[in-house]
């Protein structure tokens, strides 16, 4: 008997993108499974883009690296796009010293930025108190 939900990784649909966090550093186990059911829902919800923020994660090792350039390259085969947002500067040291390339991942540097590249826009906030000008007389 296998349990197919990875450590409870929320996986949330955002009108045609699948949003979805790594808080907490995955073991191999636990990558796999991650990767065959967003592959599961990408393919299930005919999401046109993923994003996945890794700001929480203070490491990633050469197999959670492998298999999100393997995620990417199933996404791109179904028809998303996958964007990695929010490395941290010693989780891109790491990979860098270890050789590790996550070829055909785009990047993003936070989430929003991730966001707005799978075509998500930031909507102005109205002006505090509304369009209406006091005038003293």
């Amino acid at each position: 008997m296998t349990d197919s939900r990875p450590m409870d990784v929320p996986i949330i649909r955002l009108g045609d993108v699948l949003v979805t966090g790594l808080i907490n550093e995955l073991d191999d186990k636990a990558a796999t499974a991650f990767a065959e059911e967003l592959t599961e829902r990408i393919a299930a919800e005919r999401a046109k883009g993923v994003l996945i923020d890794i700001s929480r994660l203070e490491i990633i090792d050469s197999f959670v690296a492998r298999t999100l350039t393997e995620l990417s390259t199933m996404a791109r085969l179904l028809g998303a796009r996958v964007i990695v947002a929010g490395m941290r500067p010693p989780v891109a040291i790491t990979l860098a010293e270890l050789g590790l390339q996550l070829a055909g991942v785009e990047t993003a540097l936070n989430a929003e930025q991730g966001m707005v590249a799978l075509g998500w826009r930031h909507a102005p906030r109205p002006p505090e108190g509304g369009n209406r000008r006091e005038t003293l007389g």
